[in-house]
């Protein structure tokens, strides 16, 4: 698709319009996670929509801005979020569709520039120097980023453009939702310095607490503040990383990375449980969940890892490495559920569980076993059929046979 073929997004550009040489771009996605699941919930848009487990144990995954304004946000516990909007829509995550539509927006992201670190799912830094004579200017390139978004994934994001990633980064949080900040080089003070302490990079509660003990409530507070008071109050590391990012020095480059070192999911019981068929049937869904989620993202994985949480809190691990990586659910069903017998749990009242796969490389280049004769060949082929029909017609239109309720 040429520039002038894509439709350009309606969302905010704002504050300077030199962007010379501002080529670092921050993209991040406005409410990834709700935004995805309500591609398909086209009615639900401008409602306060919680993404997360249906219970009230579970936490928020994601939420619409409408939901936020209500106080609703990530992490944030479900029956909390449930008080604070009663009126709100509850959707349960689809990971492989996020994982799907993740990679789709990295790939686009490469197709722009080789230089892109992705933070997470959702977002990425982009070093777009080498793609200046090629797309235009800095500005240019980011407002087609956001159009490509918008027509091929159905989403928004919002671009931070800036000459360092850490005012980047600023820039596209401030420019949310759907929108775009251009920060020229020269006046990076002017939009560093009335910014609360806490929009700096490493500032926490207690780091903010500290400050604000201080007297310093702003970025150019901390900036006008020697930086030997800063070490004395935060430490030599703290104190001289929170004066150099308040005076915008951010040496830091571009470095393209795979984000993904495991995938995983988990889930907190509605009540504590210690029946093992229960728990059994968990560790399925989950297992099923994590394999598709795997071959969305076009990853196998070699170690497999359980994840028990108890009814007091206390949690533990165990893992197991296979001898040749798999995405395959059945392979990672069995293999959580060896080690959960493993554990010897006899009536024990449990809180959670979780199954991650470690160890992960690209499927297309990993070796992969013919177990010719065996009752399991052919099960990944039934597994990719799966997918397929749960992306046609959604997540739970196929779940294993003992995941259905006979009622």
């Amino acid at each position: 698709m040429s520039r002038s073929q894509v439709r350009r997004p309606s969302g905010r550009v704002g504050f300077g319009s030199d962007d010379s040489g501002c080529t670092i771009l921050h993209v991040d996605m406005d409410a990834f996670y709700a935004s995805v699941s309500l591609r398909t919930r086209p009615d639900l848009h401008g409602k306060p929509v919680i993404i997360g487990g249906g219970g009230n144990r579970g936490v928020v995954l994601s939420a619409t801005y409408e939901a936020r304004a209500l106080g609703v946000h990530s992490a944030m516990p479900m029956g909390r979020a449930r008080r604070l909007a009663p009126q709100a829509v509850v959707l349960p995550p689809d990971h492989r569709i996020y994982s799907e539509v993740s990679r789709n927006v990295m790939a686009l992201f490469a197709s722009i520039t080789p230089l892109v670190e992705p933070l997470s799912l959702d977002e990425a830094f982009l070093d777009v120097a080498g793609a200046l004579r090629r797309l235009g200017r800095p500005t240019a390139i980011a407002e087609l980023i956001r159009a490509r978004v918008q027509d091929e994934q159905q989403i928004t994001c919002s671009v931070g453009v800036a000459g360092t990633k850490f005012v980047a980064k600023l820039a596209s949080t401030r420019a949310k939702p759907d929108g775009l900040l251009v920060v020229p080089v020269d006046r990076v003070i002017d939009f560093l310095h009335p910014l609360p302490v806490g929009s700096l990079w490493g500032v926490g509660e207690r780091t903010e607490e500290q400050l604000t003990r201080l007297g310093l409530r702003t970025v150019g507070d901390i900036a006008n503040t020697p930086v030997d008071t800063l070490t004395r109050a935060l430490g030599q590391a703290a104190g001289s990383h929170l004066h150099d990012l308040a005076w915008g020095r951010d040496p830091r480059s571009v470095t393209p990375h795979e984000p993904d070192k495991s995938v995983g999911n988990e889930t907190t019981f509605e009540h504590d449980v210690d029946d093992p068929a229960v728990i059994h049937a968990r560790l399925l869904a989950l297992a099923d969940q994590v394999a598709g989620r795997l071959r969305a993202a076009g990853y196998v994985g070699r170690t497999i890892g359980l994840k028990v949480r108890f009814a007091d809190f206390s949690t533990i691990t165990r893992s197991r490495t296979l001898t040749a990586p798999t995405d395959v659910g059945k392979e990672i069903y069995d293999t959580v559920r060896s080690l959960y017998d493993g554990l010897g749990l006899q009536r024990v009242r449990i809180r959670l569980v979780g199954v991650r796969v470690e160890g992960l490389m690209a499927g297309d280049d990993a070796p992969r076993q013919l177990l010719l004769g065996e009752s399991d060949t052919g099960r990944r082929e039934a597994e990719v059929a799966v997918d397929a029909l749960r992306a046609r017609f959604g997540s739970h239109a196929v779940r294993p046979a003992r995941l259905v309720d006979p009622q």
